[in-house]
C-alpha cells in the first residue's frame, strides 16, 4: 500500500485562512479584494500591471478556465500577462493547486499496491524514450508508477505517440483501467484524461496557440497540477538543456527545475530534478516506432546506448531512493541493474501493455506489430572525421518533416518514419563508412530530403570533442 492517505484527493495546500498568497490583498502592489464576485477583466489588468494576485483570485482563474467562465480571449491574455509578469513563489504554489483541483486527484490509498505511488516527467528532448524504460524498470522494483505522459510538441516527441505505435494500446483509458493497469503491471503510462486537471487542458492549448508555451511559472503549474492530480508520493524531474530541449540553456534549466521542485514540495510532494544533456539526440533513434524498438531493445537486455543506459538508470535510482524503496544510490542503482538483467522490467512492460489493449507478444515479435517505413537510405557525411557538434533540433525538425510529428495540434502522425543508428558527438564518420543516421521514409524523394537536413545538423572535425556526461547535475 501507498503510505499516503488522502481524503477525496487532498494533496498538499488547499484554499482556506492560510494558504499560500492569501495575503496578498494586504500586500503592496496586489491586486486587492477578496469579494467572491470577481471580473476577469480586472484580474488580468491587474497581472497585467504586475500585481499580486491571492489564492482566492488564482482559484478564480483556475476555475474559470475550466467551467468556460473565462473566454477564450480572457484565457490568452491572462496567459500573456503571466508571460510577461511572471508569478511569484506563492502564487505559483497556489495557481498549481487551483489547476490540480479543477478535477479529479486520484487517491490510491485503498488500493492494493506493492510500495509508494511514484512518476518520472521530462521536459522533452530528441529521441528521449527514457519513460518507456524507467516506469517498468521502478514497477520491477516495488513501486506504483501511473504516468501522465504527453504528445510531441516541436521538434521534441511525446511519449504517447511513441506508444500509439502499438497496435490497440489505449492511451488514453478512463480513470478505471488506469487504476486496473497500475494494479496488474505496477504501471501505466497514459494521457491526461478529461478527469484529470481539466482547466490544465484548456489553458494548455490556448498558450500554444497564443505564442506563451515558454512562460516558466505556467510550465511548471501545468506539469506539476497534472502530477499532482495523479496522487504521487514522489516525483522525479528530468530537466533537458541544449539544442534538442526546451531549455536551450543551462541558466533556463537550473530555473525551470528550481521552480519545479520548490512548488512540487510546497504542495506536499517529495521532489528532485536532475539537469540532462539534450546537445545530442538521446540514443540511437529519433521517430516513435523507432523508439519504442529503442526502448524494448533495452528492456530485453540487449545492447543500450551509453547516454541513454546513464540518463536512464541515473533517474530510475534518484526515483527509488526519493520513494523510499532504496536506502542510497548504490543500492538503488543494484536493484535497477536487477531489473533490467533478470527480465523482470521488461515483463512489466509487457502486462502493461496488455492490460491497456496492446498485444501480448510484442516483446518476442515486435517487428510483427510495429509500423516500419518502406524506405531507408543512409546519411553519410560529405568528409571523414569525428563529430565535433550536433543540431539536435534540427534532427527533431528532420522527424517532423517526415511525417513522425506535427506542424498542427490537429496533424496526423506516421508512427513509422524517423531515424535510426543516429552517431553522436566523438563519433568517427565518413563518406563509405559509419552513416550519420539511417532515414526510414514513405518515399525516395522523402528519403533524400532527410538525409541532406540530417548532414546539415552534424558538424565533423578532424579532432574529437572533449567526453561530457549527460547528467549535468542534480537539485534536490
Amino acid at each position: 500500500m501507498s503510505g499516503r492517505a488522502s481524503s477525496d484527493g487532498a494533496n498538499g495546500p488547499r484554499d482556506g485562512a492560510n494558504g499560500p498568497g492569501d495575503d496578498a490583498s494586504a500586500t503592496r502592489g496586489s491586486a486587492g479584494g477578496n469579494s467572491s464576485h470577481h471580473l476577469p477583466q480586472e484580474l488580468i489588468r491587474a497581472k497585467r500591471d504586475g500585481a499580486r494576485l491571492s489564492t482566492e483570485q488564482l482559484r478564480f482563474v483556475a476555475d474559470g478556465i475550466a467551467d468556460g467562465g473565462l473566454s477564450d480571449a480572457q484565457v490568452a491574455a491572462f496567459a500573456m500577462a503571466v508571460f510577461f509578469r511572471g508569478l511569484d513563489v506563492d502564487e505559483r504554489i497556489a495557481f498549481t493547486a487551483a489547476l490540480r483541483d479543477t478535477g479529479t486527484v486520484l487517491d490510491w490509498s485503498h488500493e492494493d499496491l506493492p510500495g509508494p505511488v511514484l512518476d518520472k516527467h521530462s521536459s522533452g528532448g530528441v529521441g528521449d524514450k527514457v519513460s518507456l524504460i524507467l516506469a517498468p524498470v521502478v514497477a520491477a522494483c516495488g513501486g506504483a508508477v501511473p504516468m501522465i505522459a504527453g504528445r510531441g510538441l516541436g521538434h521534441t516527441g511525446g511519449t504517447l505517440d511513441k506508444l500509439d505505435a502499438i497496435p490497440d494500446y489505449e492511451s488514453i483509458p478512463g480513470l478505471e483501467r488506469l487504476r486496473a493497469a497500475v494494479r496488474a503491471a505496477g504501471c501505466a503510462i497514459v494521457g491526461q484524461t478529461p478527469d484529470l486537471a481539466p482547466a490544465d487542458r484548456r489553458l494548455y492549448a490556448i498558450r500554444d496557440a497564443s505564442g506563451s508555451v515558454e512562460s516558466i511559472p505556467l510550465l511548471v503549474s501545468s506539469i506539476l497540477s497534472k502530477k499532482l492530480a495523479a496522487g504521487l508520493d514522489a516525483l522525479v524531474l528530468d530537466v533537458k538543456w541544449g539544442s534538442g530541449a526546451f531549455s536551450p540553456t543551462l541558466a533556463v534549466a537550473r530555473e525551470l527545475a528550481h521552480g519545479l521542485v520548490e512548488v512540487a514540495r510546497a504542495n506536499g510532494l517529495r521532489a528532485a530534478a536532475l539537469l540532462t544533456d539534450m546537445h545530442e539526440c538521446l540514443g540511437t533513434t529519433a521517430g516513435n516506432a523507432l523508439e519504442v524498438r529503442e526502448a524494448l531493445d533495452m528492456l530485453r537486455g540487449g545492447p543500450a546506448d551509453p547516454r541513454l543506459d546513464a540518463v536512464t538508470r541515473a533517474l530510475s535510482a534518484r526515483l527509488l531512493v526519493l520513494g523510499g524503496l532504496s536506502t542510497d544510490e548504490a543500492a538503488a542503482r543494484a536493484a535497477v541493474s536487477r531489473a533490467l538483467s533478470s527480465g523482470a522490467a521488461a515483463d512489466r512492460f509487457a502486462r502493461m501493455v496488455v492490460s491497456l489493449g496492446g498485444p501480448a507478444d510484442l516483446l518476442e515479435r515486435p517487428q510483427r506489430h510495429l509500423p516500419a517505413a518502406p524506405v531507408m537510405a543512409p546519411a553519410e557525411a560529405e568528409r571523414p572525421g569525428f563529430v565535433r557538434e550536433v543540431d539536435a533540433r534540427a534532427l527533431g525538425l528532420v522527424v517532423v518533416a517526415l511525417g513522425g510529428g506535427r506542424r498542427r495540434e490537429s496533424d496526423p502522425i506516421d508512427h513509422a518514419v524517423g531515424l535510426a543508428e543516429v552517431v553522436g558527438r566523438g563519433a568517427r564518420v565518413g563518406p563509405g563508412e559509419r552513416p550519420l543516421a539511417v532515414v526510414h521514409a514513405r518515399d525516395g524523394r522523402a528519403a533524400a530530403h532527410a538525409a541532406a537536413a540530417v548532414r546539415r545538423a552534424f558538424d565533423v572535425a578532424d579532432t574529437p570533442p572533449e567526453p561530457a556526461s549527460p547528467v549535468t547535475e542534480e537539485l534536490g
